[in-house]
Parts: C-alpha cells; sequence; structure tokens
C-alpha cells in the first residue's frame, strides 16, 4: 500500500454548524483536528472543496494504517484523538461492521485478497480484540495461502499469518464457537493433529451452552473421534521425510504410524504418496483406496491415485478421479496438468494444449506446462 498524505485541521465553521445532526449528537471536541487524506500528488487541500465523507475517510486512514499515512500539520496522533474517530465513525456509519464484513468476505471470494485484507483492517482498527474481525482475517489469509498452494506456490507467510491471527482469536475469553470449529481445520490441514483435536472438542463442549449446528457438532464429533490418540509428532516427522526427499526413511515411520494408528485415513495417504514416489504403483494405489475408505475422499487422495492409475494404464480410471478432484478444486493447476499429461497418454494432443494453456492463464510461470506446450 502507497503511503497517503493524512493533513490534519480544525472543523470548519461551516461543517461545525451541522455536525450535530450529521453525526447523530457526537459534538466537535476542542483540540481535536480532523484528518483529510489528500488525493495522490496533491500536496495541499481546496477547503471549499472539503465534506465530512472526506473526513471520515481519512479517519479510517488514521484507525487503520497508520503505518501507511504521512502526517501533514501534526507530528503524531494522540489516542483520545484515535478514540474520538472510532466514536464519530461508529455514530455516522452504525451498520459499518456489517457492511465491510461482508465486502471483505466477497472480495475474498473472488480472490482479491489484498483489498479483502485492507476492508478488514479497517474493522480492526475500529473494533480492536474483535473475534469477530480476527476470525475473519485468519479465513482470508487461509484461502489466500489455499489459493497461492493450488498453484503450486509456496505459501509460508500466509500460513504464519492465518496461525497468528488463529492464535490470537483463541487467546479471546469467551472464543467464539465458530473460531474453535474454523481453527480446528486450520490446525487439521497443517497436520498439527492434536491442536485440531483440541479445537473440535472445545468446540463440542460449547454446543452444550450455545446453540451450535448440530451437523457441525456430528462433524466435530467424528473428527475426535478418528483422532483420538493421533501420534501428531509421528506424523510430521514421515511428512517432512516425504518432502524432503528420504522416501525409504518415511516408509518406516509411515508404516509404525499406521500400525499404532490403523483407522486414521491420514498415515494411508502419506503411504500412498510415498511408495507412488518410489514408483511403486500398485501398492500406492492400494493405499490410497483404503485412505479414501477411511474417509480420506480430499482432491489430493485422488489426484494421487490419478497417478497411480496412469502409469498402471487405466487411463479411464485415471480420468474419473482427476474430474472428481477437479469438480472439487477448479483452479487447482495440478489437477490441470496431469489431465494435460493424461490427454498426451491417450494420444490427445490437442486436449492436451488446452489443459496446459489454461494452467499457464492460471500460472504463467508454471514451467512444466509451458515445457509440454514447447514439445509439440
Amino acid at each position: 500500500m502507497e503511503k497517503a498524505t493524512v493533513i490534519f485541521l480544525p472543523a470548519p465553521s461551516s461543517l461545525n454548524e451541522d455536525m450535530s445532526k450529521f453525526s447523530q449528537g457526537l459534538k466537535a471536541e476542542a483540540g481535536i483536528l480532523l484528518p483529510v487524506e489528500l488525493a495522490q500528488g496533491e500536496e495541499s487541500l481546496d477547503p471549499e472543496t472539503l465534506s465530512w465523507e472526506m473526513i471520515i475517510s481519512g479517519m479510517l486512514r488514521v484507525i487503520s494504517s497508520p503505518e501507511t499515512i504521512i502526517l501533514q500539520g501534526v507530528s503524531s496522533v494522540p489516542d483520545e484523538w484515535i478514540d474520538y474517530y472510532r466514536r464519530f465513525v461508529l455514530a455516522v456509519k452504525p451498520e459499518i461492521y456489517h457492511e465491510f464484513t461482508s465486502a471483505s468476505i466477497i472480495k475474498a471470494r473472488n480472490g482479491e485478497f489484498d483489498m479483502a485484507l485492507e476492508i478488514n483492517a479497517v474493522l480492526e482498527g475500529l473494533f480492536p480484540g474483535s473475534p469477530g474481525v480476527l476470525l475473519n482475517k485468519a479465513l482470508i489469509l487461509e484461502d489466500r495461502a489455499a489459493d497461492l498452494e493450488k498453484k503450486g506456490r509456496q505459501a509460508d507467510r500466509e500460513n504464519a499469518e492465518a496461525l497468528q491471527a488463529y492464535e490470537t482469536a483463541l487467546s479471546l475469553q469467551p472464543v467464539l464457537p465458530d473460531t474453535l470449529f474454523n481453527a480446528g481445520f486450520f490446525f487439521l490441514r497443517r497436520n498439527c493433529f492434536a491442536r485440531a483435536r483440541d479445537c473440535f472438542s472445545l468446540y463440542i463442549a460449547e454446543g452444550e451452552k450455545s446453540d451450535i449446528s448440530e451437523d457441525k457438532k456430528k462433524q466435530a464429533e467424528k473428527i475426535v473421534k478418528d483422532l483420538s490418540d493421533f501420534d501428531d509428532n509421528g506424523f510430521q516427522e514421515a511428512y517432512d521425510c516425504v518432502n524432503k526427499g528420504k522416501d525409504e526413511d518415511a516408509l518406516k515411520k509411515i508404516r509404525a504410524l499406521i500400525e499404532r494408528h490403523p483407522m486414521v485415513w491420514n498415515g494411508w495417504f502419506l503411504l500412498g504418496w510415498t511408495l507412488r514416489k518410489l514408483k511403486r504403483y500398485s501398492d500406492g494405489l492400494e493405499s490410497l483406496k483404503k485412505a479414501e475408505e477411511l474417509g480420506g475422499t480430499n482432491s489430493d487422495v485422488k489426484n494421487e491415485m490419478a497417478i497411480c492409475l496412469m502409469e498402471l494404464g487405466d487411463l479411464k480410471g485415471a480420468r474419473k478421479e482427476l474430474e472428481q478432484a477437479l469438480y472439487e478444486e477448479p483452479e487447482n493447476i495440478k489437477i490441470i496438468s496431469n489431465l494435460g499429461v493424461l490427454a498426451l497418454k491417450a494420444g490427445k494432443r490437442e486436449e492436451a494444449d488446452a489443459f496446459f494453456r489454461t494452467v499457464l492463464e492460471l500460472e504463467p510461470e508454471d514451467a512444466l506446462a509451458r515445457r509440454y506446450l514447447e514439445e509439440e
């Protein structure tokens, strides 16, 4: 975000006269200057153009992003001024919480994550420590991380920031049930099974005191049962081995993990993934089928199954798995790229190229798709 110049000035008498009506009874306070954000490139303000909308915009900028502004007319903004600006904005715009929350959610759904976070930052400034605002921030960051990972890019910073937002929201008392539920899935996706189990257990307990969704409660109960006594550290060690290419070491850890927790699908998925990397496609497929049987029906499982089926010559079966995976995640470039590889194996060059071009539309830097297209 570019730094903006905010000029501070006393309320002009022409505006001060109708301030009480405009701000629903909030009166000007002596000594408190009002902020106005200057338009890009401007260095001064024409008093004739001043409006309350410009002042409110300046207040929101000061409240939400003080580090991104250049002050003009003051050396710093006192805390009591910030408190006054909050009261003023909330008096003028009593529905701003719901309006801005809805706007940030829509922006995030459209993939405009920076704008979604910018809108949410306004709410953070207006409602410091709000559990709902913190949860929304965590969800936006989590969605941005997932979007990057689908494109085959690193999302360590986004996941770390989402974790920080969740940790802050979980530290508040009382904690929102929705925070517990969503944080549970966040930790589950990050393979932090003990933390996930704790969040879902607290969510279930919360159901005894408040009105929560019966479907969500049942979902949480199933996850807690599946993760009962699951070896969180053992899974993470095995996962790290696979990621670092230490597949043989990983196999030993995974098999020990499965022996302790034979009914948890995550271990079977990890085994199938490792065996596939070792080109043991039949064994890998059987392990992945076991993961699916135990509840692992996500796109990652289907994608790995498709690769095994492709290598075993079952192109029809591979396409079925990839199409189901794509239905779940229509912009996952790994899945789209594998559909391109599958089309090549089936001798459908034009169809394959269409898939690879789609990959490049989503991720212009994807080297694999570019290489396949250049092989024509």
